[in-house]
């Protein structure tokens, strides 16, 4: 299919049916492209609306971001996971305030420079910010491509993914590109979908192979996973009338640098409180929380008070533990 004929065809699919209301699509700032991006980042665009919305509530530029305290970034992105997106924005405000002069760069090469900002990211800003061209490849993309195209290459193997980003770079047009970026991002998520893609009301039924093979539930393809491994992991809960102990975790490992119950190697002689469990990408987590008493933890603790919780960024797990607990009942029987 010839580029120009397929970037008209999404351009004006899009402009009609395309999702065109969203926060973050309102001014073209280039700031609120970075944000939305880096939330959208494995989160759905529903999910991500609220938080983006009080997030420019506290931080409306890039200034105020970057002189802004790691810690109450953190508890602002509680409940979006993957808290290295909102490490990686905090940096990135942070160069963007000291090396540009406050000022996003609409250069490819100079985004580049930016901690945090990958490819895709590139892509996004020089798009939907200054609507310059620049090829965009996330899972949407590459499953759109995967069945328009009859790709044998499987999406979940990084080893591919030059394949999709050249095929991105053909096809990106030199104009109208906020449009046809935003275009091949809908009709991935809004009509050719993982399971039961609306290939009626696709724009590219015509040109595609998958449909023309009656194949496109076959397609993308995917390398076959292995197994994850569980782990157990054990967990302090120390609370008394005066708040609970949390510890800030190490800046490397899982949860870095957020605020969650002591952590300990092994079960403690203590009574079993509460479990949970969380699936990391490489394993699965099997938590056991103990009930301890605060004078018997150790390590770099902080007793916080039950009503600031919401200023620490908090594990989800741990956030979704902790809102269980009956704080009155705690504060009655642990004088």
């Amino acid at each position: 299919m010839p580029a120009k004929e397929f970037a008209k065809i999404v351009v004006t699919w899009q402009q009609q049916h395309g999702r065109n209301d969203l926060p973050w699509q309102q001014h073209n700032d280039p700031y609120h492209v970075l944000v939305s991006e880096l939330m959208l980042q494995q989160t759905q665009v529903t999910t991500v609306i609220p938080y983006f919305e009080r997030w420019l509530q506290r931080f409306p530029d890039v200034t105020t971001l970057a002189a802004a305290e790691e810690q109450e970034v953190m508890a602002h992105w509680q409940g979006l996971g993957y808290y290295r997106r909102a490490r990686n924005l905090h940096a990135a405000a942070k160069t963007i305030v000291a090396d540009y002069a406050a000022q996003i760069p609409e250069q490819a090469v100079e985004l580049r420079e930016i901690p945090g900002i990958g490819p895709y990211t590139v892509g996004a800003i020089r798009s939907f910010a200054f609507n310059a061209p620049a090829a965009i490849v996330d899972g949407n993309v590459k499953r759109l491509f995967a069945r328009l195209f009859m790709l044998p290459y499987a999406v979940n193997h990084s080893a591919n993914d030059r394949y999709f980003w050249e095929l991105a770079e053909h096809y990106t047009p030199t104009s109208q590109n906020r449009r046809f970026a935003q275009g091949l991002l809908d009709l991935g998520a809004t009509i050719c979908k993982p399971k039961q893609p609306l290939c009626h009301a696709c724009p590219l039924q015509s040109r595609c192979r998958t449909y023309a093979n009656a194949c496109v539930e076959d397609y993308p393809k995917r390398k076959q996973k292995k197994a994850i491994p569980t782990k157990t992991g054990h967990f302090l809960l120390a609370i008394n009338r005066f708040g609970v102990c949390l510890e800030q975790r190490p800046a490397n490992g899982i949860w870095p640098s957020l605020w969650c119950l002591p952590e300990v190697s092994q079960a403690p002689d203590a009574e079993l409180g509460y479990e949970f469990n969380h699936t990391f990408s490489h394993y699965k987590l099997a938590g056991k929380v103990w009930l301890a008493e605060p004078a018997t933890t150790t390590g770099n603790l902080m007793q916080v008070p039950y009503s600031d919780l919401a200023d620490y960024g908090l594990p989800a797990p741990i956030r979704k533990l902790l809102a269980k607990i009956d704080w009155d009942e705690v504060c009655n029987t642990k004088q």
